[in-house]
């Protein structure tokens, strides 16, 4: 066994005893302190003392214990450079050849309650990392454990070749940097809190894992993988479980996120339809099948192949609707049995579930540029008619209330420039990401037809001239709502006074870029 001598001491106890068992049985000595030994011994088995190794005790409640050249000369040592060998004869020090360490529960511990500073700043380890970086960095020598899922394999290794092999031992140095580099970056950005910098710290620190390698990206020749925030167990898209169906895209990602967004947005049983990001149709029900059948009905034909995004769990009812058709992928917060055993007769249909994000809740939202990122909330803003004011002379009845609040909760996700034609329970057109308004009222307003004439009208931005006014008026549009706050504010009010169109500012934009 070429490995003769084992320093262990974790925070995390998980398979510790049974691991130690097998390296005493292949006869490694081993090192230890503090609970990990008393752990140890209680189970029989036979361990040294790390002040018997440095002849010093811990002292400063526990502080310092293992920052001794007994202990980090034994890791640290080049055991083929001529020099180091001499030192350690001349200083009595012997090789560590294992170093197994986890630390200090810092995450676990601000993450109670009204923590104080004092406990956070205790449960701060010093002694851990800087023996892990120590056998980190001298991997070619020494193997470095800080994940009890490797005690398994380490084992095996030892069971097969006597050794852990160098390779091996690399990916475990690696691994241990990510361990001691999430550490402190929670670390900095506790006290960044206490600083009271913010959501905005003057530094951002944000570990990602991979949950899995993608096929490509937006298209075949871009490489791609999808990660979610370690340590967050926010509800989202990136903790969604997939049940059923072909790996996800990345685009289908994407679209999942947008259609997961939507539907957050309503109280009632709702349901959209996702293409590119936008949503072709977008209804509200008395139950999930109604809500669904309106945001298919409001675009059948760009529903095809889109992403459906669902507020309720699926019932058999709203299942038989979506089976009839091709869609790429489901996320709901659930699915009743019966709906599932029908939805998976489909092979290649994801459904993915999700709990309901609370509307209004705090998220973040980051886009990337050249050599930088942009942070921001996310616009989770939700109005309520109090919040909003009518403008014009006409004021709109409760009926079209309804239809502005659901028009409004929708233009929020639609690309800008963006317009939304709608009734009280569903879209009738959606313009996005045109490049002027004129021209997003113009597609909106073709695509919801004869059905336009009573419809309302919603602009994520406000209308800088008449001309949207104008364009709605032809249609039939009886309300519009939009943010207000153009120099120009005036012309569009007096357009619509009119044409006899009530006209509401809710005060702020819902731009998406």
């Amino acid at each position: 066994m070429n490995i003769k001598r084992a320093l262990i001491s974790v925070s995390d106890k998980t398979g510790i005893v049974e691991f130690a068992q097998q390296l005493h049985q292949y006869g490694v000595e081993i090192i230890s302190t503090g609970g990990t030994m008393k752990t140890l011994q209680e189970a029989g088995i036979p361990v040294k003392y790390v002040s018997d190794i440095t002849g010093f005790p811990e002292i400063m409640d526990g502080r310092v214990k293992t920052l001794n050249p007994y202990i980090h000369g034994g890791i640290l040592a080049v055991r083929d450079n001529k020099a180091h060998v001499e030192a350690m004869e001349k200083h009595h020090i012997s090789a560590i050849d294992m170093v197994v360490v986890n630390l200090y529960p810092f995450r676990q511990t601000i993450e109670r309650p009204n923590v104080l500073l004092e406990d956070a700043v205790e449960n701060i380890d010093i002694g851990g990392p800087a023996m892990i970086r120590a056998a980190s960095k001298n991997f070619q020598y020494v193997t470095v454990v800080v994940n009890p899922a490797r005690y398994g394999d380490i084992l095996k290794q030892l069971a097969q070749e006597n050794d852990i092999l160098p390779d091996y031992r690399m990916a475990l140095a690696k691994e241990a940097f990510h361990h001691t580099a999430e550490y402190d970056a929670c670390i900095a950005t506790y006290l960044a809190g206490q600083l009271g910098e913010g959501d905005f710290p003057d530094t951002v620190h944000v570990i990602y894992e991979k949950v899995q390698p993608l096929r490509y990206g937006e298209n075949p020749q871009q490489q791609a993988a999808f990660y979610r925030e370690k340590h967050v167990a926010a509800v989202g898209v990136a903790n969604a479980q997939q049940l059923h169906g072909k790996e996800l895209s990345f685009n289908n990602i994407v679209d999942v996120e947008a259609a997961y967004n939507i539907v957050a947005e309503f109280e009632k049983p709702a349901a959209t339809i996702i293409k590119h990001t936008n949503p072709c149709g977008t209804g509200v029900g008395i139950d999930l099948a109604e809500a669904y059948a309106k945001a298919y009905q409001a675009d059948p034909v760009s529903a095809f192949g889109g992403i459906i995004g669902l507020n309720r769990d699926v019932d058999v009812a709203t299942a038989v609707q979506i089976s009839k058709l091709f869609a790429e992928a489901v996320i709901a917060p659930g699915y009743t049995k019966d709906a599932l055993d029908l939805l998976t007769k489909k092979q290649n249909l994801r459904l993915l579930v999700a709990e309901k994000l609370q509307a209004g809740s705090k998220q973040v939202d980051i886009k990337t540029v050249s050599g930088g990122m942009l942070v921001q909330d996310k616009d989770t803003v939700i109005e309520s008619c109090d919040d909003m004011k009518v403008v014009t002379k006409n004021q709109p009845s409760p009926q079209e209330w309804e239809q502005l609040l659901l028009a409004w909760k929708v233009v929020k996700h639609v690309k800008s420039n963006a317009i939304v034609i709608a009734n009280e329970n569903q879209t009738l057109g959606v313009g996005a990401g045109q490049m002027n308004r004129v021209g997003a009222a113009a597609i909106a307003l073709e695509q919801a037809g004869t059905k336009a004439f009573g419809a309302v009208m919603a602009s994520d931005a406000f209308l800088p001239f008449r001309d949207t006014v104008d364009t709605a008026a032809k249609a039939g549009i009886k309300v519009i709502i939009q943010p207000g706050g153009s120099v120009r504010d005036q012309e569009s009010i007096e357009a619509a006074d009119e044409h006899g169109i009530a006209m509401v500012f809710t005060g702020t934009r819902h731009f998406k870029h």
